[in-house]
């Protein structure tokens, strides 16, 4: 297995990986598309060990290219294949020309796409239709094919990219394929992992088809997927004679009036991670409520400043937002708080204080979802969903610290780091309070003095797999709440 199997290139690195290849290594094109080929094939026969009869839709670049090798293949294994060409075939490479040609030689049927044709009913798609060449909005007629492929309701499996997501973003203009299985070539691409992208893309594998270490190794990537494997060292177990002071205060300011539950789950979370104390600030009204629900909490009815000061002297790691509104009493809080020099995880309404009077800070954690992201940068959140890595970038760039993007496939970035990215959660996670929770956790992961971009990746990351076993028992009702038992057991395994 390759090196940089969970490196993230777009489609400029990609192309300068197949250049390398073939200049460097003797690699040809056409060796790399007979490898794309055999790869999909494989992976066809193993996850679909049943089916007999394969439609195969093969576009006029060199994805159709890929396509035509995969239908050959598949032919020699003795199922029933049918090509559908789709688009000019007069502008193919010669790479795509001479796997056409072999592909008719073999016996396969190849017959031109139009709107009446009988499709029958394969009993698996293969979409070799754009791959990454998809810029722009797809023209009617390629649309019309889409729409006709997805109407078979079968099993789809996409060679590189599904056709109609934009590679290096995710987006998606009109209609795209939405893919069961997505198999992706020499190094992931980020559109597979975030945004609209994440929806269409299915159960996503990445082949390097054997593409030498020395090769990736010249080749800058854009981002990195997060692996729990590379932080398992920060959650190794304690020595006996540990004690909670070791393992950090966390101090957490929110609960106006009516929203004392979004500050108590943001404690339970830093708890459940392995801090040692944990202090909520929070109106008068709920300081004994939040006390008597959760006991570990030390709750702290707070007023005014005079008040929030003499807490955040003991603490380690301030929490700001869950449940803060933005009443006077929030907005005085908080330009106290913009004052510290303690490090900060900012959420909710902390973001949207910040959105009126933007600072700057070096050690910060800021969470925002597209909504608070939009209106941190001033734009709308559907700007921030065409190109969620340049949002961001531009994050980051104009209030420092970490920043965290969160929504389908969250982003990470840290100064002078690669963007990282978690493709693991669900539509389950669409909830009330899950905000809350991941503040909590990344909160409490800080105060144990862990690196302040490691515990924003681990948090994530964590909050995500905590997600995912949570939904083992059904998205549909999930509750934030449901995460934090998982997280224990994540962060002693």
């Amino acid at each position: 297995m390759s090196l940089y199997n969970h490196s993230i290139y777009n489609t400029q690195q990609i192309r300068k990986c197949e250049q390398l290849a073939y200049e460097q290594f003797n690699i040809s094109p056409q060796v790399l598309m007979e490898r794309a080929g055999k790869a999909v094939c494989d992976i066809l026969l193993q996850r679909f060990s049943s089916a007999k009869n394969i439609a195969v839709f093969c576009g006029g670049g060199n994805n159709g290219g890929d396509g035509y090798v995969v239908a050959r293949l598949l032919h020699q294994h003795g199922l029933v294949v049918t090509v559908w060409q789709v688009g000019q075939q007069d502008n193919l490479s010669t790479e795509a020309k001479t796997a056409r040609q072999a592909c008719k030689q073999s016996g396969v049927v190849i017959q031109p796409f139009h709107v009446t044709a009988d499709l029958q009913h394969p009993d698996v798609v293969v979409d070799a239709l754009c791959g990454i060449g998809v810029t722009k909005k797809l023209r009617e007629d390629w649309l019309i094919v889409i729409k006709n492929m997805q109407a078979l309701d079968v099993p789809v499996m996409a060679v590189d990219v599904p056709s109609g997501v934009l590679a290096d973003t995710g987006q998606v203009f009109d209609i795209a394929v939405r893919a069961t299985i997505t198999v992706t070539f020499i190094g992931l691409k980020l559109g597979l992992l975030t945004s609209h992208g994440i929806a269409h893309a299915g159960e996503v594998i990445c082949d390097t088809l054997q593409l030498p270490n020395e090769l990736f190794s010249q080749v800058q990537a854009t981002a990195e997927q997060i692996q729990i494997k590379s932080y398992a060292h920060y959650l190794k177990p304690r020595s006996r004679d540990w004690h909670k002071g070791l393992s950090g205060h966390v101090l957490i300011v929110g609960g106006d009036v009516g929203f004392s539950g979004a500050a108590r789950m943001a404690a339970e979370a830093a708890l459940r991670v392995g801090c040692g104390l944990v202090s909520v600030a929070t109106r008068p009204e709920h300081a004994a409520i939040l006390n008597a629900s959760c006991p570990e909490i030390m709750s702290h009815a707070v007023k005014d400043v005079a008040q929030l000061e003499s807490l955040a002297l003991r603490a380690d790691v301030m929490i700001v937002g869950p449940g803060l509104g933005q009443s006077d009493w929030a907005k005085s809080l908080w330009q106290y708080i913009g004052g510290l020099k303690l490090p900060l995880v900012v959420d909710a309404d902390g973001l949207n204080l910040l959105s009126h009077v933007a600072k700057v800070k070096e050690n910060w954690i800021l969470t925002p979802h597209p909504g608070e992201a939009g209106r941190l940068l001033k734009i709308k959140p559907q700007e921030v969903q065409q190109d969620r890595l340049q949002a961001v970038r531009a994050l980051q760039k104009r209030y420092g610290g970490v920043c965290v993007l969160k929504g389908a496939g969250s982003l990470i970035l840290a100064p002078d780091t690669l963007p990282a990215v978690c493709d693991k959660g669900n539509p389950g996670m669409s909830t009330a309070g899950m905000g809350d929770i991941l503040s909590g956790i990344i909160g409490g992961l800080l105060a144990q003095k862990i690196p302040i971009d490691v515990a924003a990746k681990l948090g994530v990351l964590l909050h995500a797999m905590a997600g995912d076993l949570a939904a083992e028992q059904g998205e549909r009702g999930m509750l934030a709440t449901d995460l934090l038992p998982y997280l224990r057991r994540l962060v002693n395994e």
